[in-house]
């Protein structure tokens, strides 16, 4: 019988205002985090601007899971 092994990983901290995600050549800024929805931006190489981006909390989630974002700052 073959038993699975599980990963040691940390669960992913909650989104909060502030915090800092790191990612490959580009990182997001949290902004706002309201009960549904949180604003955010999505800075790519080294773009001193962008514009506010807006989303659902589960879907800005999956998406830092899928690309393995690392948290740098709250």
């Amino acid at each position: 019988m073959n038993k699975a092994i599980s990963k040691s990983r940390l669960p992913q901290p909650a989104l909060q205002s502030g915090q800092i995600w790191r990612m490959d050549g580009s990182h997001v800024q949290i902004g706002v985090v309201g009960k549904r929805l949180v604003h955010y931006k999505h800075f790519k190489g080294e773009a001193k601007r962008t514009s506010n981006s807006l989303s659902a909390i589960p879907v800005l989630e999956k998406f830092l899971r899928s690309k393995k974002a690392v948290l740098v700052q709250t």
